[in-house]
């Protein structure tokens, strides 16, 4: 069936309300709306969903959410771990600010019990970190989250999670995707009413209790508590939420913690679907900070921290030499915050013997210095927090390591297993911590990343994207995929290429002697090359975003060494990866 005839069905069927069909209505002749909205069933991916908001079948809505939900449903039925008689499989459902979010959790949910599966609802907005905590404090079968991160407002998304409160990896994802595709009638999913649903017990709204018990395991990944009762209450902190979720508990946490001076910049602080201040609320673009830091200018703060709608990644903002506000790289906060969780557990004596940290392959090599340093093991995984939050639980089950640390490039961290995704509230009280332990030496943050590349060498990483976007675009990266594998480069930037990793096929083949070796990572639509400099570059299509994404990284004895190679490096790579 073709693109029109499925527009065609939609517009025709009373089983879509009003709104829809009206939307709809809207767009007749134009072909390439018509196009874009049917072309293809929204993919429901190792990450969940995520798109556009509106009516289709392409689109983010009440319906593809239900057609997600009892792909999962039936899957949690056919493979969650028994429950004691009488007592319903359960899950755990939040939201973020975005548009429509409460609308599709509450979908979600109804689906769910329409299964006969309990479901506990928060009753406002809340991060996702929490979501992923609460799914193992009130013993849940799977979890939902409604969020699309940091992507612009027309954007909404649908992230899964499982029993261990981990986004699902391999080979349980496939085996989901595969039960949502099974589900192409309408008539077949199974919606409650809520009204019904909370007569039975099966609807439930939850809030302070999971609150309360989220907060305090926060705090307990706290690392000097003499240092912040010294220096604490001194420190000043602007805070952006960036009109999302972490406003409440970055806050609450930051308080009970003694962290007093802390400001937030008002224009951002309450939600807005439409992000009105910002339009990309991303912590990793630098725009998204220009408030927070005309704020701090006035108030001569010390650090400025923002999260985006879900509160699942921070950034941080600090001064330099000159007294200019400096946005942080993730790489720079990641390698930050394992120094001195390294560095203080060492000195207290409690640094364990299997401590490990864990980071991505395109995340920076600096952090395998520093633990190599510390005696800590470092172990790489593939981007993506869910194979982080997999490790985790691994190691739990094995004891094989104790989990320390944990980051990837594109601003995620987190400390403690509270959660198994990443933690934006955690990481904020983390990175206020190190900034008054710096403070109280009379120096700053930056002053805190001249030291660890003045010890380790000066490691700079850079990213960039190439947005491709629709049916034109889709196919253009599976085509620029497909010629860096089959025609790699000899050289990149007059720099000889010794190592290519291929984790589509999982084989690394060293160029200097033809020897092949497996890649033990899973799966994944990536191309990494290394140089004979020991620079390197990575290529990888986004998981949420319609874009190729371009890692770079380089190590020098000097700053501006560093930047002028990976400059030629950007610049030569730009040229192979072009449409």
């Amino acid at each position: 069936m073709d693109y029109h005839q499925v527009y065609a069905q939609w517009l025709a069927s009373g089983y879509f309300d009003p709104l829809t069909r009206a939307e709809l209505e809207s767009i007749q002749g134009n072909e390439r709306e018509i196009q874009d909205r049917f072309y293809k069933t929204l993919e429901f991916g190792t990450g969940g969903l995520r798109g556009v908001i509106g009516a289709g079948t392409n689109r983010m809505n009440i319906y593809t959410i239900r057609i997600a939900t009892q792909g999962l449903a039936n899957y949690i039925l056919k493979n969650a771990e028994a429950r004691e008689p009488g007592r319903p499989l359960r899950a755990a459902l939040a939201y973020d600010s975005r548009r429509c979010s409460p609308e599709f959790a509450q979908e979600a949910a109804l689906v769910l019990n329409g299964n006969g599966i309990a479901t506990f609802l928060f009753e406002s907005l809340r991060p996702t970190p929490e979501l992923s905590f609460a799914v193992r404090f009130l013993d849940c079968a799977a979890g939902i989250m409604i969020t699309a991160s940091h992507n612009p407002p027309e954007y909404n998304g649908y992230k899964a999670y499982w029993s261990d409160g981990g986004q699902i990896p391999y080979p349980r994802d496939e085996e989901i995707i595969r039960e949502v595709n099974l589900v192409t009638d309408f008539a077949s999913i199974k919606v409650a009413k809520r009204e019904d649903a909370e007569k039975t017990g099966l609807f439930n709204i939850i809030g302070r209790e999971v609150d309360d018990a989220y907060i305090a395991k926060v705090k307990e990944q706290r690392v000097d508590l003499d240092l912040i009762k010294r220096a604490g209450a001194g420190l000043k902190v602007v805070y952006t939420p960036l009109h999302g979720a972490g406003n409440i508990p970055v806050r609450r946490a930051l308080k009970e913690s003694g962290f007093n001076n802390v400001t937030v910049v008002p224009e951002q602080e309450l939600p807005d679907p439409d992000f009105t201040t910002v339009g990309y609320p991303n912590p990793e673009d630098p725009k998204a900070f220009e408030l927070a830091i005309k704020l701090a200018s006035k108030l001569d703060a010390d650090i400025i921290v923002g999260t985006d709608p879900d509160s699942d990644r921070l950034g941080a903002v600090v001064k330099n030499k000159a007294g200019e506000y400096v946005v942080l790289t993730g790489n720079m906060i990641g390698a930050l915050l394992t120094e001195y969780i390294l560095s203080k557990k060492k000195a207290a004596g409690t640094l364990p013997e299997n401590g490990a940290v864990i980071s991505t392959i395109v995340s920076t090599d600096l952090t395998r210095a520093i633990t190599q340093r510390y005696g800590a093991a470092y172990i790489e995984v593939l981007t993506g927090f869910k194979y982080i939050g997999e490790r985790i639980k691994e190691f739990e089950q094995t004891g094989s390591h104790q989990f320390l640390f944990g980051f990837e490039e594109s601003y995620g961290f987190l400390a403690g297993t509270h959660a198994r995704d990443k933690d934006a509230v955690v990481a904020a009280l983390l990175i206020c911590e190190l900034a008054a332990c710096y403070k109280e030496r009379g120096l700053s943050l930056w002053d805190a990343v001249t030291e660890l590349y003045e010890q380790y060498g000066y490691y700079v990483e850079k990213t960039t994207s190439i947005t491709l976007k629709g049916v034109e675009g889709a196919a253009n990266i599976v085509k620029i995929m497909s010629r860096l594998r089959e025609n790699p480069p000899d050289a990149i930037n007059r720099v000889k290429v010794v190592e290519i990793r291929d984790y589509k096929n999982r084989v690394s083949t060293d160029l200097v002697s033809g020897a092949k070796t497996p890649v033990t990572l899973p799966v994944s639509d990536v191309v990494y090359y290394i140089l004979a400099d020991s620079s390197w570059f990575c290529v990888r299509p986004s998981g949420t975003e319609p874009k190729i994404k371009i890692y770079f990284g380089v190590k020098d004895s000097s700053a501006e060494s560093a930047q002028k190679r990976i400059d030629g490096l950007i610049g030569a790579a730009a040229e192979l990866v072009k449409a």
